[in-house]
């Protein structure tokens, strides 16, 4: 499995820089291009205005191309569950790519309006979610829920969980960092069944090669459409492991990112005040002066460390029950 995994990797990685810089190219001659929004950092306006976004466009076809290539490599992959895992993040990122052509079209940050983009994410989940649970949910080995209210919690956190890397992916490197830090819990903590060990290789090696366009200073953002996907990938990999439980730990920097999103809304709307400088929380230390490069790189051990402090206490409430 060590072998398919390796060469899985370098090939999502190889394509992912190779199509990265053309799709790049391509979007520059489009004006595919960063509007910065209003309530941003200032600062932005100079330094991400006019940089290319919908990078996540070429996260599909390498990521399906490699999946595919890689259940040939292995003779012990099951086709159906490598399906399961697929699934999600090609829709999740439709979702994504219509909101990048909005705002593509308009010229605006602005894309599908907050309701629009809610019943999307929706939409594209309830297949999925029916799919992947034709009987109880299994929360964990040793816990499961009844199906629909499996279906429920599956459809609420898939909306949350595109929302929260969409609103982490907001400094360059952050959120495909992120993303990376998860990968190495689940292949970690999620076991080495070859259906699940391929789609991460691939989605290790797009991170990678995306990180090479996307560390600072920035060539490429991934957009909606990348985020969406990545968040697909992790939900999915999480549930067709029968272990949704361990959504949380991996997705720890998200959830931060998005309670703090929350937490603000609530605070301005109830008790007429901030929380933060500004939300996500990231934008609170550009504000207090920290440098993008400084924020990044602790975002990602602080991300580290909380998923591997959750992931612990997870196999210890496992091992008591």
């Amino acid at each position: 499995m060590y072998t398919e995994f390796v060469l899985v990797l370098i090939l999502s990685l190889t394509a992912e820089i190779i199509l990265q810089e053309k799709w790049t190219d391509k979007m520059h001659r489009l004006k595919i291009e960063q509007v910065v929004k209003l309530y941003g950092p200032s600062w932005h306006e100079k330094t991400k205005t006019g940089t290319p976004t919908m990078g996540g466009i070429i996260f599909i076809p390498v990521f399906l191309a490699a999946v595919y290539a890689g259940s040939f490599l292995s003779p012990y992959s099951d086709l159906g569950r490598i399906g399961k895992i697929a699934l999600y993040p090609v829709l999740a990122a439709s979702v994504g790519l219509m909101d990048d052509w909005m705002k593509y079209s308009k010229k605006s940050s602005d894309g599908l309006k907050s309701m629009e983009k809610l019943a999307l994410q929706i939409v594209v989940t309830v297949p999925w979610a029916m799919w992947v649970t034709p009987g109880p949910l299994d929360i964990m080995p040793i816990i499961s829920i009844p199906r629909y209210a499996g279906i429920a919690l599956l459809i609420f956190t898939g909306v949350g969980l595109q929302n929260a890397v969409n609103v982490t992916d907001g400094l360059d490197g952050l959120a495909a960092g992120s993303v990376l830090i998860s990968l190495i819990g689940a292949i970690s903590f999620l076991g080495g069944e070859p259906s699940t060990v391929i789609p991460i290789a691939s989605a290790f090696g797009i991170c990678l090669g995306f990180l090479w366009h996307n560390s600072h200073p920035a060539s490429v953002f991934m957009g909606d459409v990348g985020a969406h996907f990545f968040a697909g990938l992790l939900l999915s990999l999480c549930v067709v492991s029968d272990a949704f439980i361990f959504v949380i730990p991996i997705s720890f920097i998200f959830g931060v990112e998005i309670l703090s999103v929350a937490l603000q809304i609530i605070s301005i709307r109830f008790f007429g005040k901030k929380i933060f400088l500004m939300s996500p929380v990231h934008h609170h230390f550009e504000m207090q002066g920290w440098k993008e490069t400084q924020i990044v790189m602790r975002f990602w051990i602080i991300h580290a460390v909380g998923m591997i402090v959750l992931m612990s206490a997870f196999f210890m409430m496992m091992v008591l029950l």
